[in-house]
C-alpha cells in the first residue's frame, strides 16, 4: 500500500511521569485530536488569542474508538486532568470547542 497513513502517538505519553498513568485509550484519543488539530492549523481555525482550535464530538470519539458515552467522558477527562486538551461547552447543542495542547 502506497498511500498508508497513520496517527502520531508521542513517546512521552508512556515515559513521563505526568502521562504514563493515562490508559491507553485516552492515549490513543489524544493522537486522533493531535491530528484533527493538523487540520485545523491547515484550515486556519484560530480564535481571537491566536489558539488553533477544534471540533470532535463524542459521537466521533466513540465511533472511532468502538466504545461507549460513559467510556469517551472518562477519556476526555482523562486528558483534561493533565492538561492536554480544553475544552469550552458552547451549549444549544452545539459541539465543545476543543484546544489541544502539545506535550
Amino acid at each position: 500500500m502506497k498511500n498508508d497513513s497513520f496517527y502520531k502517538l508521542p513517546k512521552k505519553l508512556f515515559f513521563d511521569e505526568r502521562y504514563k498513568h493515562l490508559s491507553i485509550s485516552a492515549k490513543v484519543l489524544y493522537a486522533l485530536l493531535l491530528d484533527r488539530k493538523s487540520l485545523s492549523i491547515k484550515n486556519n481555525w484560530v480564535d481571537t488569542d491566536g489558539n488553533y482550535y477544534l471540533y470532535f464530538t463524542n459521537r466521533e470519539a466513540k465511533e472511532l474508538l468502538n466504545c461507549g458515552s460513559e467510556k469517551v467522558c472518562k477519556l476526555f477527562k482523562e486528558l483534561e486532568r493533565v492538561k492536554l486538551i480544553l475544552r469550552r461547552r458552547q451549549g444549544l447543542k452545539r459541539p465543545n470547542i476543543i484546544y489541544v495542547y502539545r506535550i
